[in-house]
């Protein structure tokens, strides 16, 4: 038997997977922190000896390249993609006899990209599974527009043809192993669950179930905006990425802090935002590792902007700087670690602190134009992205989705200014950036889900 090992990348909604049988092992769509999966090799006590990707990845920087160096595995990549740096070139059709009990068969299968492909893995009884990639997900598939809407539509029909041709390979029993799809924004619609097989695909995967037509109508009218440094991740994995430096970046004192704040750089917060409200280094921008941070960071930022991060111990600058340069953030340009007392120094008054509410505390406000000593809503102000909005919103808000907000915060009118989002998250990194500019701000901490029940009125 063979055994498929999950690597998961939860705050990128993305895995990378060993399989192995005991003795060899092939990595799937590595990211670029291989350490992960070199230790676990190790711990297997497996060599590696393929590593392959399905896609030229426009989510994360792959680690492909530097653990087939490093480890002396075969890279293989798909004929197809012109990339800048030697690889075994794989077609459909062709066969990888890793071992006499493992073989994998690529498979073509666009849709997400033109070139994309997925994997089929055979053990000594026939086919284990397949790792799919950007193609078949969890009850849904990958996106089809990363290329430009030009393509959107003839990739949405691809996608669909991808898909049936692996449900007709495979037997109902074989395992769905993705890439993206439990969380990543490469994902068409939300997908279901944590584990499929081929024949629970053909029962709710829209690719399998729904006619050419309408699987492309709605795959295409339920995409929504994707980070915007998804730019710059196809050309670096095309050019060749270099290897992961982890070490420690320079430690800043108070002084430089407040110069950095100053400058209005991006001074990042890597605490809870429970912590945040409490106490925070004014101008300070919100972004928990208890969230995506790299995701709405590299979102939000200019890219090649300098940043600073800001933790609790060495430990939590470290996690940041690892999710970071999965995106291609290299090196931050500073860190401090401690609390703001201490980032402030001796300026005392650059200890801050942010006003806190619930959807009940907004509905009263709403009502009476007052709540107990928060100041009265002149706007609410929604960050979520366009579906959600669509889906249900606060009567008389204003929108402006968060990685919009840094280059439209004048269009928020003035005013004390009630944020809110999903669950709280992307509302604290909205309203530190709208304490950043000085406006006065309440943030709504609270599940949009309770919103309605809470009594504030709403729209549709």
């Amino acid at each position: 038997m063979l055994d498929v090992q999950v690597i998961e990348t939860s705050s990128l909604g993305d895995r990378s997977y060993l399989a192995h049988d005991g003795e060899v092992a092939v990595v799937v769509d590595p990211q670029r922190d291989i350490d992960r999966i070199v230790a676990l090799a190790g711990r297997l006590g497996v060599g590696i000896e393929w590593v392959l990707e399905t896609h030229v990845h426009n989510d994360y920087v792959s680690g492909g390249l530097q653990l087939a160096r490093l480890t002396g595995a075969r890279y293989g990549i798909a004929a197809a993609d012109d990339v800048s740096y030697d690889r075994v070139p794989l077609r459909d059709g062709d066969v990888l006899e890793v071992s006499p009990r493992m073989r994998i068969r690529p498979v073509a299968t666009p849709g997400h990209t033109f070139h994309h492909l997925s994997y089929l893995l055979d053990g000594p009884t026939g086919p284990e599974g397949v790792f799919t990639g950007g193609s078949l997900l969890l009850g849904t598939t990958g996106r089809t527009d990363l290329l430009g809407q030009d393509h959107a539509h003839e990739l949405a029909r691809r996608q669909r043809t991808s898909a049936q041709r692996l449900a007709q390979l495979l037997p109902d029993g074989a395992n769905v192993w993705p890439t993206h799809g439990f969380g990543s924004f490469c994902s068409a619609t939300q997908a279901s669950g944590d584990a499929s097989t081929i024949g629970r695909e053909k029962q709710i995967n829209p690719a399998l179930t729904l006619a050419e037509s309408e699987f492309v109508e709605q795959t295409l009218a339920g995409l929504d905006a994707y980070p915007a440094y998804y730019a710059h991740m196809g050309a670096r994995n095309t050019a060749g990425p270099g290897p992961i430096d982890l070490t420690p970046v320079h430690t800043a004192d108070p002084a430089e802090l407040r110069r950095r704040v100053d400058a209005q750089e991006w001074v990042v917060d890597l605490r809870s935002r429970k912590a945040f409200v409490h106490s925070h280094l004014a101008g300070t921008i919100s972004l928990g590792l208890d969230g995506p941070m790299a995701t709405w960071l590299g979102w939000l930022i200019d890219w090649g902007a300098p940043i600073t991060l800001l933790g609790d111990t060495p430990e939590q600058v470290t996690q940041a700087q690892r999710e970071l340069a999965r995106i291609g953030i290299d090196r931050p340009a500073a860190a401090a670690t401690g609390d703001p007392a201490q980032w402030a120094g001796d300026r005392h008054e650059q200890v801050a602190t942010m006003t806190t509410a619930s959807f009940t505390d907004l509905a009263h406000a709403l009502r009476h134009g007052h709540a107990d000593s928060l100041p009265a809503p002149t706007v609410v102000l929604d960050v979520r992205l366009a579906h959600e909005w669509h889906d249900s919103h606060v009567r008389d808000a204003v929108h402006i989705p968060l990685p919009e907000l840094p280059h439209r915060l004048g269009e928020v009118p003035a005013g004390p200014v009630w944020v809110h989002c999903g669950s709280g998250y992307r509302a604290a990194a909205a309203a530190s950036l709208l304490a950043r500019a000085g406006r006065t701000v309440v943030l709504v901490d609270d599940a949009f889900a309770d919103a309605a029940d809470a009594g504030v009125p709403m729209a549709a």
